[in-house]
């Protein structure tokens, strides 16, 4: 028995120690953890174009540059109503002359991160980075999609700069000093305009755009330097398999940055965020890692197994299985995944190409088609079946969370009325001549419909919804499938007929939105090619108005002349929502702040524990 007993405390004895060790294991592991990289992993929906703030257009490439490339304001984070703020400026700009002198005075002591291009040595931002910044969007070299802003803002000058270069073909000279855009020492910089423009400053608050690029990185890159992304931003591009995965990383040489925030009383959750983070200095992660994920299943999945940690833009064919009736499914909220819902100033549209022989023109029976093409698409049932209730019906371009967006306007954008543009198409010519049950045009020649759409799910279902509206009337269409960043280009040099897309303001004012009407914007974000001399004279009468009455009344009659000629048919304002797992912190979105992730943070002992289990 002895013997027995003697046996059985050792296995005891060894018990204990093996219990022992297996605490000490998982204590070392959650220490390693906690002092592990901070990363946070998710994904777009959507393939980036490139990184070069000359030339991207497309929201995720402008997502991942914005936390690269500093602009001299920012919006506040947690703020509402929206709220700029000095970035790399050291203080708001002087604005005088009727807002059309802007002096902006620089922080000294910024660098932008460490680069071969600088040889070698640190290398700080100076005004004359921003001044060159500015000039590459005139460079007719690099093409810019968002040239349009800044023409329209008349700075002086510097149109005449890239006319030269057009007329003379010869490199755009970036050593001739414009009126409109000068240094004055090597921390200040001036911008003049020909006319007031009272909102002109919101596009010094996105680096995506406005961003300070450093001459020596565009002369050592090149055509190429939309793949090296040099900036004075939290992040720097570590890694990007194109078209698959971007990895960024905390950059060494950031300055000391804080968190300090000032949310709104009534919005309690962001009061909570704000006096967590505190005084931490910014950014709180160390690594972004963003897949591209196309497909909504996978995209869904990836997250729900734990191999994403926020699903930003939950697809639609999930929201039934994410939040029920809104509300976060009971399984979801078991887990501790939290959800943010919101409203991004935006606005779904299918563009007509007015150039386009068969939907484009001005003379009544081509606006006819347009608008009887308009009356019978189905916003009601692309809500309910495509969008999954996610979003609303738009009544006009201009999106919510913007100045010039009127809840109560109303128009026939959102209406469906298969009866009435039947008879519009009647009563215009478009009627079946040979009996095969298509309709032809009024000349007599075949009528055939192309829309550009792309390969994944949710435009799969809208293209089939687009086939049996227009069926419906007798009207033949077909699609013309591409990736979206093949499609943009093809958009923008105007070989597309009809086409569906996504825009998005980054700024708080409906003027981004008017301007998909503006006829100088053609190829740019005026995709319709849209040119109406009274449209033309409306949109500028309202830029340069202060924000009040006048101006509003002046928004209306513009979005009654886009709803009366239809060169957009407006279907949707989408409301995302967004989910994170309990281990990242800080969660929040803001409208005009697209690199949210500055001001997250992950804990990575929970974020290993998570994806463990």
């Amino acid at each position: 028995m002895s013997g027995s007993g003697a046996g059985t405390g050792w296995r005891r004895r060894d018990a204990l120690v093996g219990a022992g060790a297996a605490v000490l294991a998982a204590q070392a592991r959650a220490r390693a953890a906690s002092d592990g990289p901070r990363v946070l992993r998710y994904a777009f929906p959507i393939a980036e174009s490139g990184f070069d703030p000359a030339q991207a257009l497309d929201l995720y490439s402008r997502t991942v540059m914005s936390g690269i490339f500093d602009a001299p304001l920012e919006f506040e984070f947690l703020a509402r109503p929206a709220r700029m703020r000095p970035n790399t400026a050291a203080a708001m700009p002087e604005v005088d002359d009727g807002h059309r002198s802007f002096t902006v005075r620089l922080r000294p002591g910024i660098h932008f991160a460490d680069d071969p291009a600088f040889g070698g040595r640190p290398r700080e931002l100076t005004a004359a980075d921003y001044v060159y910044a500015l000039k590459r969007h005139y460079d007719p070299r690099w093409k810019s999609g968002n040239l349009y802003l800044l023409e329209n803002a008349k700075i002086l000058g510097l149109s005449e700069l890239r006319r030269r270069a057009l007329d003379t073909k010869r490199p755009f000279d970036y050593d001739t000093e414009a009126e409109g855009l000068r240094t004055l020492d090597r921390y200040t910089f001036r911008i003049r305009l020909a006319e007031p423009s009272p909102r002109f400053l919101y596009n010094l608050a996105d680096g995506s755009f406005t961003g300070a690029v450093a001459r020596e990185v565009v002369e050592t890159y090149g055509d190429r330097v939309g793949e090296h992304p040099v900036g004075t931003g939290p992040f720097r591009l570590a890694q990007w398999r194109r078209s698959s995965r971007m990895v960024l990383e905390r950059n060494p040489g950031y300055r000391d940055v804080r968190y300090d925030e000032h949310p709104p009383d009534d919005d309690p959750q962001a009061q909570a965020i704000a006096r967590e983070f505190a005084g931490r200095r910014l950014p709180l992660l160390d690594r972004v890692e963003i897949s591209v994920i196309e497909e909504p299943q996978p995209r869904w999945l990836s997250f729900v197994n734990e191999e994403q940690d926020v699903a930003t833009e939950v697809p639609a064919e999930f929201a039934g299985v994410a939040f029920p009736n809104n509300r976060l499914a009971p399984n979801l909220e078991r887990r501790g995944i939290g959800m943010h819902r919101y409203a991004r100033a935006d606005v779904s549209l299918s563009y007509f190409s007015m150039d386009d022989p068969v939907v484009g023109g001005y003379a009544p029976h081509q606006v006819a088609l347009r608008r009887a093409i308009a009356l019978a698409v189905d916003i009601e049932r692309e809500i309910r079946l495509v969008r999954r209730s996610q979003a609303v019906a738009a009544q006009s371009v201009v999106g919510p969370e913007v100045w010039g967006h009127d809840p109560s306007f109303r128009s026939e954008m959102s209406q469906f009325d298969r009866a009435r543009a039947k008879a519009l198409l009647d009563l215009h010519g478009y009627v079946d001549r040979d009996g095969d049950g298509w309709r032809e045009r009024p000349d007599g020649k075949r009528l055939v419909l192309e829309y550009a759409t792309s390969p994944d799910q949710q435009s799969r279902a809208l293209t089939e919804l687009w086939k049996k509206n227009m069926d419906a009337i007798g009207l033949r269409i077909e699609f013309a499938v591409a990736k979206w960043p093949e499609q943009l280009k093809a958009a923008r040099a105007g070989r597309l007929m009809m086409w569906g897309v996504g825009w998005s303001a980054a700024q708080p004012d409906g003027d981004t939105f008017l301007g998909l009407g503006y006829g100088p914007n053609r190829g740019q974000s005026n995709l319709a090619r849209f040119d109406l001399p009274a449209y033309n004279r409306l949109y500028e009468a309202q830029r340069v108005l202060p924000d009040g009455p006048e101006r509003a009344a002046i928004f209306t009659e513009a979005k009654k002349l886009l709803v009366a000629y239809m060169p957009y048919k407006t279907h949707v304002h989408r409301i995302y929502t967004d989910l994170a797992h309990p281990w990242v912190r800080g969660y929040h979105r803001n409208p005009f702040v697209r690199e949210f992730w500055k001001y997250v943070d992950v804990d990575p002992m929970g974020q290993a524990e998570g994806s463990r289990g």
